[in-house]
């Protein structure tokens, strides 16, 4: 990046710590991805029990294997190749007891709200309620204007490139937006847009952490 921009996004962290603060959620900066990840371990304590939800953004940071390597830390993952479909549904359900959730946010809002669109449910279930401690990694490539800019770029953005993604692991997957990147707003029965939902704010001040990354990360 040059140097105009990463003044731009030094300054747009800065207004949103500010507004997130508003809105009893912790908020914090990190210029780099290599700061955020070291970051991010330094805020696991020990011992807990950490779950593992769907996050590009943690993945490309390699953070769940610097998690599972924490001493006196128990990861929750249901994504381990060899389970069941029903032992990776239990392994969700019991993520909601977890000490500390990390995952990532579809859009952020100019004015603080957290916009994600979900498939099963199981990632923004937590974020609402569950884990004591929720903590968000979100690139700068995910900030949106207002509420209607967010939504659209989950819907032109986001969605169509996981589900290229999930396509990568699961040749049977298969939606509409595969054959040309567009949203159809579809009824697939392997749709993954499946529940809005808009964080307003955080009822218990400071379980929900958003660090802000001035690297792209995630879709």
């Amino acid at each position: 990046m040059d140097a105009p921009t990463v003044l731009y996004r030094e300054k747009t962290a800065a207004h949103l710590i500010k507004v997130f603060e508003r809105r009893r959620f912790e908020a914090s900066y990190a210029a780099t991805a290599a700061q955020a990840k070291q970051e991010i371990l330094a805020m696991i304590p020990s011992p807990c029990t950490v779950f593992r939800c769907g996050s590009e953004s943690i993945g490309q940071l390699g953070l769940w294997a610097g998690i599972g390597a924490l001493p006196g830390v128990t990861l929750i993952d249901p994504y381990l190749p060899e389970l069941t479909p029903e032992q990776g549904v239990a392994l969700r359900r019991s993520g909601l007891s977890a000490d500390v959730m990390l995952a990532s946010s579809n859009a952020v809002t100019m004015d603080g709200r957290l916009v994600n669109l979900d498939g099963v449910g199981n990632r923004v279930a937590a974020m609402i309620f569950g884990p004591k401690k929720v903590i968000l990694l979100v690139g700068m490539n995910k900030v949106a204007s207002d509420l209607d800019c967010a939504m659209a770029r989950i819907r032109q953005v986001a969605a169509p490139a996981n589900n290229l993604r999930l396509k990568a692991f699961n040749p049977k997957h298969d939606t509409p937006c595969l054959a040309d990147g567009r949203c159809h707003v579809c009824a697939s029965e392997d749709k993954i847009c499946n529940a809005w939902t808009i964080i307003e704010g955080s009822r218990v001040k400071g379980r929900i952490h958003v660090k802000l990354c001035g690297e792209d990360l995630g879709y």
